[in-house]
């Protein structure tokens, strides 16, 4: 390895690799941690490969950084016996280097919305396995701030769009090249719900807000999505409509075919329990960030033109 960067971002999916620009747009170097040591970035960027399980690991490969980011997602079917292990080795680099911690995290720790906003000072009622994880593992978090240990700094979002979305976004590979196309669009749960999406560099400016800022640590903090919050099926019109095609057609997977992709796809059985997320209006509220630490989000109809526009150009 090099001299070791002022930032290491542990992940190099979608919200990975959206840090790596925030910071690039900010003139930072950062080393990227994954498994196989590879990833789709710059030739200057170094990518480490190791099992990030390990904390003699994760401790070697950030030892000198000022920030850490953990933004490492198991598949779901992996989550209650990767997840914990995976923060834990990062947590545990962060203590023994003297560094930041930047978590990425859902809001899946919330429960159900029952008519209210989603702030950041609702309390853990998860009702889903997933979302008791999260929260556990959240508290695990800030406990460890609270001790003194590490400083802390959680960022959660909903559900993500944008470059390198893919197929795990609902507006993603199912709806833009659909539209571009001029075909059906399809997507999970009920259209006609509004529903709170982010665009993904945004998710990575927010986070790297959370690392260099001096207010950020101690607290969880929504990284900043458009307060106009929309449909499901008000998007895919505009993106059909950016795209130069008539209104969206939309399909909606029945949830009686999710359960039954669930018997067979272990996937689609974890999707299953989250679909309360689009059975009423799912709205987060990140005026928080944006009041305090000053990082707003990308105009809904610009994100939307710049996903299209990236899945144009390949």
């Amino acid at each position: 390895m090099t001299t070791t960067p002022r930032h290491v971002v542990f992940g190099t999916g979608a919200v990975g690799l959206a840090v790596l620009d925030a910071l690039r747009r900010r003139g930072q170097t950062a080393r990227l941690v994954n498994r196989s040591g590879s990833a789709r970035v710059p030739d200057e960027v170094e990518v480490v490969g190791g099992d990030a399980r390990d904390p003699a690991f994760t401790t070697e490969v950030a030892r000198g950084a000022a920030v850490v980011y953990q933004t490492l997602n198991p598949p779901y079917a992996e989550w209650t016996a990767q997840f914990p292990l995976l923060q834990a080795a990062v947590l545990a680099a962060a203590e023994a280097t003297g560094a930041r911690l930047v978590s990425m995290e859902n809001v899946y720790a919330y429960g159900r919305p029952a008519g209210r906003v989603l702030t950041e000072d609702l309390a853990h009622d998860a009702h889903t396995r997933k979302g008791r994880l999260r929260a556990r593992m959240a508290r695990e978090l800030l406990a460890a701030h609270d001790a003194g240990r590490v400083e802390v700094a959680i960022g959660r979002a909903s559900d993500y769009f944008g470059p390198r979305g893919g197929a795990q976004s609902n507006l993603g590979d199912r709806v833009f090249p659909a539209a571009i196309a001029g075909r059906t669009a399809t997507v999970l749960g009920d259209p006609d719900q509004p529903h709170t999406y982010i665009y993904v560099p945004d998710i990575g400016e927010g986070l790297a807000t959370l690392g260099e800022h001096p207010d950020a640590p101690g607290q969880v903090w929504h990284l900043p999505n458009d307060p106009d919050t929309r449909t499901t099926r008000e998007l895919v019109d505009d993106v059909y409509r950016q795209a130069g095609r008539p209104r969206g057609r939309l399909r909606r997977l029945p949830p009686v075919l999710l359960r039954a992709l669930g018997l067979v796809d272990r996937t689609m059985r974890e999707l299953v329990e989250m679909q309360y997320q689009f059975e009423e209006p799912f709205v987060v509220d990140s005026s928080k960030i944006t009041d305090k630490l000053g990082a707003a989000a990308t105009p809904v109809e610009q994100a939307l033109a710049d996903t299209l526009r990236e899945y144009r150009d390949g």
